[in-house]
């Protein structure tokens, strides 16, 4: 079933798969995470912040047509340190602030071995199903490993939010930015491309 807040898409059955998003890691991309020890960690709602120029990023992919669908692991709840009603909380000011279609969130831990959890595709893809998303017209941006790596597992092209955390990087990502806003005329410009190709070729 499609998470709350996505019942106004329809899917074409029969018909391939045709609209294009843009996928969101949520904590260090759209808002602040809380940074110790070099590590992210989410806030609270009290202590939620949106990041520069995010707010503008959103609304100019929008009006380019993208679908924006935001993919967020959320361990701290598995483990008991997260109460799930107060990441909701952040999750339903988010859907206030910006003009997000869609939000996915993994519970779980790695213990847990589920198809969710970032960075096995599974948000992505499941997201992909009930939007009718192409995946390969698709973009996933985040700002740890496991995004680029489930955005590249699932087919889509990759941008990595350099938050320089003292962790693990991705070994390949298609643009790095210190920004979502950066990311906008790329993201924009490969659509731009991909139309003027599918153009020439019809």
């Amino acid at each position: 079933m499609p998470a709350p807040g996505a019942s106004d898409h329809a899917m074409v059955v029969g018909r391939p798969p045709s609209r294009r998003a843009v996928f969101l890691d949520r904590d260090g991309v759209l808002n602040r995470a809380e940074v110790r020890d070099g590590r992210p960690y989410p806030p609270s709602r009290a202590t939620a912040e949106l990041l520069p120029k995010v707010g503008e990023a959103c609304e100019a992919l929008k009006h380019a047509g993208f679908l924006l669908i935001v993919v967020t692991n959320q361990p701290d709840i598995a483990r008991g340190t997260l109460d799930q009603a107060a990441s909701q909380a952040v999750d339903d000011w988010l859907r206030e602030e910006l003009p997000i279609d869609d939000i996915r969130v993994c519970p779980h831990d790695d213990s847990d071995n589920c198809t969710c959890r970032k960075p096995r595709p599974g948000l992505l893809t499941d997201a992909a199903r009930d939007w009718s998303v192409s995946l390969p017209m698709s973009t996933m941006v985040g700002d740890r490993w496991r995004d680029i790596e489930a955005g590249r597992q699932a087919g889509c092209s990759t941008i990595f939010v350099d938050r320089h955390y003292a962790e693990r990087r991705p070994q390949y990502s298609d643009l790095v930015v210190a920004e979502l806003a950066e990311a906008v005329p790329w993201i924009v410009e490969r659509l731009n491309e991909e139309v003027v190709a599918g153009e020439a070729t019809a």
